[in-house]
């Protein structure tokens, strides 16, 4: 397979992965399905900020945007029934019930985890050694210009922790079980080891949570944003949107079985930082996952960080000793 070149790189060498817009699948059907999903991911987005923006004060709750995204994401898992992007991605009752073992692992067991060692603790330290009157100038700011710096500056985090998983290995064997789902769709952002779920989670953005309302609008951002990277919808997206927001057809090309392909398109939100950066990969793939499209089990993805660590160290130990190479002969010096 021969691959295309982008920058100083080939990629699909190793697996289809279509590169550039071109020959990217469109929605097929009539003009009012046309609209609709030409349409539905900005009209959701502008939704959300102006539903934050004007909502009421007692509104304006962290349990309350919960809420939105839970039915959000319902809503979504029934939109992939209706006009899936690949029959070969279609949900099965037994990816299914894997990927509610991961929801609820992610609403339970990670939200416990966080409450006590989470960025939650870290920044409440840090917060109280500020003197936050400094900041005034930023909370002067538009509210929207407020969410809008909250939200990048998140993502800038999001960005160089999940490029350290692909490029330091300690981290990518925590993130390396999330690169064997052989499907996108609305879960399957929840699957992966619980150490990478909570690394990628951490974030500088939630400095800013002592503005609610504008960090509950960058939290819509990103709702309205990154739960499209992993689902099983065909959109007619926008050029523009493509552009700026990292979509589905990035997020399928960083996972697809192409190694060059998937050291790409980082970012969580704002694909501008995978541009700037040069890590930046326009395209779609349909065949995902790693190892031939090898599906790993919930006990392997646990495990796995581990029992890899393991391997390592003992083919470490079992390395012979180097025999120190004999001095070169010198001559002896003349009397």
């Amino acid at each position: 397979m021969a691959g295309v070149r982008v920058g100083n790189r080939i990629i699909g060498a190793d697996a289809p992965v279509t590169v550039g817009w071109d020959n990217i699948g469109r929605v097929e059907g009539g003009p009012i399905k046309q609209f609709i999903f030409t349409h539905f991911q900005p009209a959701v987005l502008f939704g959300l900020i102006a539903f934050w923006y004007y909502a009421p004060n007692e509104w304006a709750l962290a349990s309350i945007g919960i809420i939105i995204g839970l039915g959000f994401k319902v809503f979504l898992l029934g939109l992939e029934w209706v006009n899936p992007r690949y029959r070969s991605w279609q949900l099965t009752w037994k990816e299914f019930a894997t990927d509610v073992f991961y929801v609820g692992m992610g609403y339970t067991l990670l939200r416990m985890v966080d409450t006590y060692i989470g960025d939650g603790v870290m920044i409440g330290a840090v917060q109280g050694a500020f003197d936050w009157d400094k900041f005034a100038w930023f909370t002067g700011l538009p509210l929207l210009v407020q969410a809008l710096l909250i939200s990048m500056i998140f993502d800038f985090g999001q960005y160089w922790m999940h490029r350290g998983m692909h490029n330091w290995y300690p981290l990518w064997l925590a993130h390396a079980p999330h690169h064997y789902i052989t499907q996108l769709n609305i879960n399957k952002g929840n699957v992966g080891n619980p150490i990478e779920l909570f690394l990628i989670g951490l974030g500088i953005g939630g400095f800013f949570d002592f503005l609610p309302r504008a960090f509950l609008i960058a939290g819509a951002i990103g709702m309205a944003v990154g739960t499209y990277q992993h689902i099983n919808v065909r959109f007619n997206t926008p050029r523009w949107w493509r552009f700026i927001f990292n979509t589905t057809e990035h997020h399928s090309v960083h996972h697809s079985q192409d190694y060059e392909a998937t050291r790409s398109n980082y970012s969580g939100t704002w694909i501008i930082w995978d541009r700037i950066f040069g890590t930046c990969i326009d395209g779609e793939a349909e065949l995902l996952g790693m190892e031939g499209g090898r599906r790993m089990d919930i006990r392997e993805t646990m495990l796995f960080p581990f029992t890899e660590a393991y391997k390592d160290f003992r083919a470490w130990l079992s390395k012979p000793a180097r025999t120190p190479e004999p001095a070169p002969h010198q001559p002896e010096p003349a009397e």
